[in-house]
């Protein structure tokens, strides 16, 4: 995966190339932050040791040292230097995308083997989940550690009898699972400095709910939140659990009726399998698809997979209620067409759908397209920044009254009962 490379020196042209990808204020804060750490090194500021690097950092374990590994250009000699801090940024920040998951490829293989095995991907696994859910503050126990590994890991494509995993399949692995990618893509910035791929949403719920009842774990949550801008990394908050509200799509709607931001939806069907949908729209009546890009399908267990819009079609979110053409199911879903959606619920809430579809590039997430849902659960996302919507300029009545009102309008017209 890479050769060893001599000492770099002030005229190395690999030097001075990294260099031209910093602007002389970039290379200044720079210098300063090795004249700091070489300090603490006590190496009379000549390098950085691999501990004061990795603390700085915050890395630790085979993903630590490897990357020490890398940043040295695997010289072996335990020594960061200036050229060494310089090259390692530019290759790993500035670059294009390919030279940077290039780079991360290299750094996945903590072994140094020069093949990318299941172990060294189980491996950085675990150290990601050890620095992200921090013992004192998450209720990620090591008992499940190995487990959430898992998923993670049978999402990852290798090579026969899993011995290695190329790069064209990582890069595969990346577009699913784009919280490893945004995390694995940022560690050269120090976690006090909000390091992206490290934000996990607070999740919001009554005391009444019994939090081991929800579907949405922490671990899920940053999954799904890989794929989500900063300011929606705040806050989720649950609108809606089947297990205290019932299987109930009234009641689903009238919880969601004052909800303005983007939603996620998570099932538990009784095959185990979890899966879901980020609706980037509020839900409301529709006599077809709507909704914008940045909707997405993603899986859970048991493997962790994401799909965002492929750009084939705009079929992306459905909410139909009260409709009585057959053309028109009621219900709620994403993606493909009517009659074989990427993810279906009627408003029976009984039965479902999930198929292959090209709006998202997503396979059946379920063991069979038919799903019979177990669970049922919706949470809003809080957007940061954004300020509420004035109450009283909000339509008054829950989302199926106004729907009756709407109706009794179409029945004075003679046209109830047809499409939109």
């Amino acid at each position: 995966m890479g050769n060893s490379q001599s000492p770099s020196t002030s005229t190395d042209h690999t030097f001075v190339s990294a260099s031209r990808a910093f602007s002389q204020k970039e290379l200044g804060d720079l210098r300063s932050l090795f004249v700091s750490l070489a300090s603490q090194s006590q190496t009379n500021g000549k390098y950085i040791s691999p501990s004061v690097f990795q603390a700085y950092f915050g890395l630790h374990g085979p993903l630590g040292d490897r990357m020490v590994d890398l940043v040295t250009r695997q010289r072996k000699d335990h020594q960061v230097t200036f050229e060494d801090l310089v090259f390692a940024k530019g290759t790993y920040e500035k670059a294009t995308n390919n030279e940077i998951e290039e780079f991360i490829y290299q750094l996945l293989d903590v072994s140094g083997d020069g093949i990318l095995g299941r172990s060294d991907l189980e491996s950085v696994l675990v150290t990601i989940f050890e620095i992200i859910f921090k013992p004192s503050d998450s209720d990620l126990e090591l008992s499940s550690l190995q487990d959430t590994v898992g998923i993670f890991l049978n999402a990852a494509k290798f090579s026969e009898h899993e011995a290695s995993m190329s790069f064209e399949d990582f890069r595969s692995w990346c577009t699913i699972v784009p919280s490893v990618r945004k995390f694995l893509g940022s560690l050269l910035i120090p976690p006090d400095q909000g390091r992206p791929g490290s934000q996990v949403p607070h999740l919001l719920h009554l005391e009444s709910i019994d939090s081991n009842m929800m579907l949405l774990r922490k671990e899920y949550a940053w999954h799904i939140g890989g794929a989500l801008p900063q300011q929606e990394l705040e806050e989720w908050k649950l609108l809606y659990h089947s297990s205290s509200n019932g299987l109930s799509f009234n009641t689903f709607l009238g919880n969601l009726s004052h909800e303005e931001g983007p939603t996620v939806i998570i099932i538990k069907d009784k095959e185990g399998y979890l899966y879901g949908g980020y609706a980037s729209q509020p839900w409301e009546r529709h006599g077809d698809f709507y909704g914008d890009m940045k909707s997405f399908l993603f899986q859970l267990y048991p493997k962790a997979s994401l799909f965002r819009p492929t750009g084939a079609n705009s079929n992306l979110q459905w909410c139909a209620v009260n409709f009585s053409s057959e053309s028109i199911p009621n219900g709620i879903g994403f993606g493909g067409r009517v009659n074989h959606f990427g993810l279906f619920l009627p408003a029976s809430f009984d039965q479902g759908q999930t198929f292959s579809c090209t709006t998202f590039g997503s396979p059946c997430l379920s063991k069979t397209n038919r799903i019979s849902p177990e669970v049922i659960e919706c949470w809003g996302v809080v957007t940061r920044g954004v300020a509420e919507q004035d109450k009283h300029d909000a339509p008054k009545g829950t989302v199926l009254e106004r729907f009756k009102e709407d109706r009794n309008m179409l029945k004075m017209v003679g046209l109830a009962n047809s499409s939109e």
